[in-house]
């Protein structure tokens, strides 16, 4: 899978096209990407807060004298992708030095199960943090006789574009009901397209994973009322005890205008990294994402930012954390606990 330069919108209006191995021009600048997804979302606005944290390019004032606490001589640039799934390839592949995506599809390609069972693993993929859980959503008009995911059947439904973690976790919703994609009719639309055809009627009902309050869900609102359908009971019992990566949430109310408080499930959002990368650089940008000096830019950058913390970065990790984060982590006196071995 290449990446072709329309593939990437990049925070800032910038479009680097060299590779990240590269210098730019006779500056001794290095270039690194960030995968995201769709603009509508939240990875996007948050790989761009990852991206400020991280760069700091060259002729910067040091960050001891006011300036940036990034790593030096690095230019870091969050692109809009298709999601999760999307991103995990590439990194897998070499199209992406590093990338967010959902805790469970890192998970899944890594170990190659689930979804990605008969696949290949994606040994290349390293976690450097959790961030902030993904909520399930899954939106209908206010006015609609869908109440619940079993009366989805027979209605036009999208479930997030091809290649998005959000369609992964779709699938498992509706397998917990009893459904398929069989039994309505499917599109696999960007959130905000879907958050378009439902406004003007020409849609039943969207999946999207994302953190709250979800832009595309939120400006919805205010041109139409909604309903986010309540993910609980047996069916939510049997995909956590056979998905321990799912966690019970709630969309608490007041997230959307006029939606009470809903029941659901989530996932975590997590940053990853390509295996390739040198510990020492992975170890200088987990160092530059945890300064202190960053705390305000996530603070005041988005309201998922604030939920960023050292208390949760080692939660729920779908893949083993590259030993330069792993070596940062440890260097501050955190006890690390994984899964699995960090190789």
């Amino acid at each position: 899978m290449s990446l072709s330069r329309r593939q990437f919108l990049i925070s800032g209006g910038l479009l680097f096209a060299l590779p990240w191995a590269k210098n730019v021009a006779s500056q001794e600048a290095r270039i690194l990407r960030i995968g995201t997804a769709s603009t509508a979302g939240i990875y996007f606005p948050i790989g761009g807060l990852i991206a400020s944290a991280i760069s700091s390019p060259p002729g910067s004032r040091e960050c001891e004298r006011g300036g940036s606490c990034g790593v030096p001589n690095l230019i870091a640039t969050a692109q809009s992708t298709e999601g999760s799934a999307f991103n995990v390839a590439a990194i897998e592949q070499g199209n992406l030095e590093t990338a967010l995506a959902q805790a469970d599809v890192a998970f899944w390609a890594y170990h190659a199960e689930g979804p990605y069972e008969g696949r290949d693993r994606m040994q290349n993929l390293r976690t450097i943090a959790n961030l902030y859980p993904e909520v399930i959503q899954v939106v209908t008009r206010e006015d609609s006789e869908i109440e619940s995911p079993q009366d989805l059947a027979g209605k036009r439904i999208s479930l997030d574009q091809k290649g998005s973690g959000s369609l992964v976790d779709a699938l498992l919703i509706l397998e917990a009901w009893g459904l398929s994609p069989d039994d309505f009719e499917a599109s696999y639309l960007a959130p905000n397209v879907a958050a378009s055809q439902l406004r003007k009627g020409e849609l039943d009902g969207f999946f999207m994973v994302a953190g709250t309050p979800t832009p595309a869900i939120n400006d919805l609102t205010e041109e139409v009322s909604i309903r986010l359908l309540r993910l609980e009971g047996e069916p939510v019992e049997r995909l956590q005890s056979r998905y321990p990566f799912f966690s019970t949430a709630e969309v608490s109310e007041g997230t959307y205008e006029g939606v009470p408080g809903t029941p659901s499930l989530s996932v975590g959002a997590q940053w990853l990294v390509d295996a390739r990368l040198e510990e020492e650089l992975v170890f200088q940008m987990t160092r530059a994402f945890w300064h202190p000096m960053h705390r305000k830019l996530f603070e005041e950058g988005h309201p998922q930012a604030r939920r960023i913390s050292l208390d949760t970065a080692l939660n729920g990790l779908g893949a083993p954390l590259h030993p330069g984060a792993k070596r940062y982590y440890e260097s501050i006196g955190i006890t690390i606990i994984e899964p699995y071995e960090t190789e």
